[in-house]
């Protein structure tokens, strides 16, 4: 092969691998519209971007007290209404339980854990509820999720709610049945049976005197 038919074949391989790095007028004749093409994509993906931050934030506020002040803090309150699910087995004192019992109470079921921290600190605040509300309506009922059942006893001693009766839930199948996607997770029960609320993080005392208060007030469930 001559000189002249390498040179040759060369030239072509280079224009079919990097066409764009020919210097000629062509070139330069497109760049202006591969500019404005870029800007273009670039401006839809900031419009998506956008509308995804909107629309996510339609999602987390759904299902919330319309009344409730936006800046509020607080866990993600989500409010219901649908039959509650059963609720029985044997609590960490070793007792069987089936809240069913409890018909014509209103119910807080707490699912925690004692490797969850926001679980220590929201549990006394439980226990205080209890003993505050008790006698006018209000249960309070634990499930103690994938837990080691000394140490969740150890924690309900240690924060003061020994007496708090907890479901043991070693594989999560009952708090799954419930609905709840980890720890701590809250549902409130009226006294008719049906859930009216789900918190999903720990409550605080700001928030049962917020919520729980109308729930007892409301006679009307048989």
């Amino acid at each position: 092969m001559t000189g002249r038919r390498v040179a040759s074949t060369w030239a072509k391989a280079a224009s079919r691998r990097c066409p764009a790095v020919e210097g000629g007028e062509g070139d330069r004749r497109r760049r202006p519209v591969r500019r404005r093409l870029l800007w273009s994509v670039a401006a839809v993906l900031v419009l998506a971007g956008l509308g995804a931050m909107l629309a996510a934030g339609v999602r987390s506020t759904a299902g919330q007290d319309p009344t409730a002040p936006e800046a509020a803090a607080g866990p993600a309150t989500v409010v219901r209404d649908d039959p509650a699910p059963p609720l029985a087995g044997r609590t960490l004192a070793g007792d069987g339980f089936d809240a069913a019992t409890l018909r014509g109470r209103v119910v807080l079921v707490n699912v925690w854990a004692s490797w969850c921290g926001p679980c220590r600190q929201e549990l006394p605040a439980l226990a205080l509820a209890e003993r505050r509300w008790g006698g006018q309506g209000l249960s309070v009922v634990g499930i103690d999720m994938r837990d080691n059942p000394e140490s969740a006893r150890g924690l309900l001693a240690e924060v003061g709610a020994r007496g708090l009766p907890t479901i043991v839930d070693p594989q999560g199948t009952l708090a799954v049945a419930w609905g709840a996607r980890g720890v701590p997770e809250t549902f409130v029960v009226d006294r008719s049976g049906r859930v009216r609320l789900w918190v999903r993080g720990a409550v605080d005392a700001a928030w049962l005197q917020r919520w729980i208060p109308p729930l007892l007030a409301d006679r009307s469930a048989p």
